[in-house]
């Protein structure tokens, strides 16, 4: 079985500030924030949602196609999914313009600030979704716009379940927008902030957003994650982390594992709870694609 994944081939440029973003941010001052952080560590990772998920799920023994777009400095990035043994024929490559690129910037208590290009991801809309024979599953993670709109609905005509994962895509829609992808799609995950915006978008609650797929996945970080079927709640617990060094990529990493358990015909609770064992394991090395599950107990 092999699971399509529709979001973003990115570079990650990932640098530490030393100091708290909390110390150099004044409330009072916003209206003309004018801040610069010292950032003494930087680096560049291959980054992007369906990069990083396709990673986690092809490290667990999944079978990942990404549906993504490159620009025309797309060389290493093709050379390191083939390195990885993962599939780009789902891979489109244009001319013209630069591979999204991600700007992260993260303090010494693991708060974020991201600067985003999308480049090449906004053309992601090109590339269309048909029904094929193997292809039993699919991921809507945060892509172009377009992107994500028409790659839901094709999913939904092809018949092919998929999760919907807006990420940091999802201020982009409305709520009817967002009501509309919760009706096409089998589940949702989101993150905690993610959550409390999709229903306050919707007016939809974690219960009833879960009655109308077959799952609602609400992860918390350290706290572990909520996993909500037919409107009731189940907490499955967090795996604690040998170190905490990056969190940049721990999503997806926690994704990719989410659509193994799937592929598995696992029940939620449990694909959650692999999640949390690989989300532990990735947060514990620097960069979104650099960790090992070599060990990983998977039964």
């Amino acid at each position: 079985m092999a699971s399509l994944i529709c979001g973003s081939l990115a570079f990650d440029s990932i640098m530490s500030f030393e100091g708290r973003f909390a110390e150099q941010i004044l409330p009072d001052q916003l209206h003309i924030l004018n801040v610069s952080f010292l950032v003494p560590a930087l680096r560049r990772d291959f980054g992007g949602c369906a990069g990083n998920i396709a990673y986690s799920l092809k490290a667990l023994g999944g079978t990942p196609l990404p549906m993504a777009t490159l620009g025309t400095d797309a060389a290493d990035y093709l050379q390191r999914l083939e390195t990885l043994g993962i599939s780009t024929e789902f891979v489109r490559q244009v001319s013209d313009t630069y591979t999204a690129q991600a700007m992260i910037m993260t303090d010494r208590d693991n708060n974020q600030i991201t600067a985003f290009h999308p480049g090449a991801m906004m053309q992601a809309h090109i590339t269309q979704i048909e029904k094929r024979s193997d292809i039993k599953l699919a991921i809507i993670s945060p892509d172009g716009r377009d992107a994500m709109v028409q790659h839901a609905e094709q999913l939904k005509a092809a018949d092919i379940p998929f999760v919907f994962d807006p990420g940091q895509g999802l201020p982009m829609f409305d709520g009817a927008d967002l009501s509309r992808f919760i009706d096409q799609a089998t589940w949702v995950t989101v993150n905690d902030y993610e959550g409390k915006m999709l229903s306050d978008r919707t007016g939809l609650s974690h219960a009833d957003i879960s009655r109308r797929v077959q799952g609602l996945i609400v992860t918390l970080g350290a706290e572990g994650c909520e996993v909500w079927v037919d409107g009731e709640k189940t907490l499955v617990p967090p795996v604690k982390a040998a170190a905490v060094v990056d969190p940049t990529g721990c999503g997806d990493a926690w994704r990719g594992a989410l659509l193994f358990g799937l592929e598995q015909g696992w029940s939620l609770a449990k694909c959650a709870a692999l999640g949390n064992q690989v989300g532990a394991l990735k947060i514990a090395q620097r960069g979104p694609q650099n960790y090992s599950v070599e060990g990983l107990t998977i039964a």
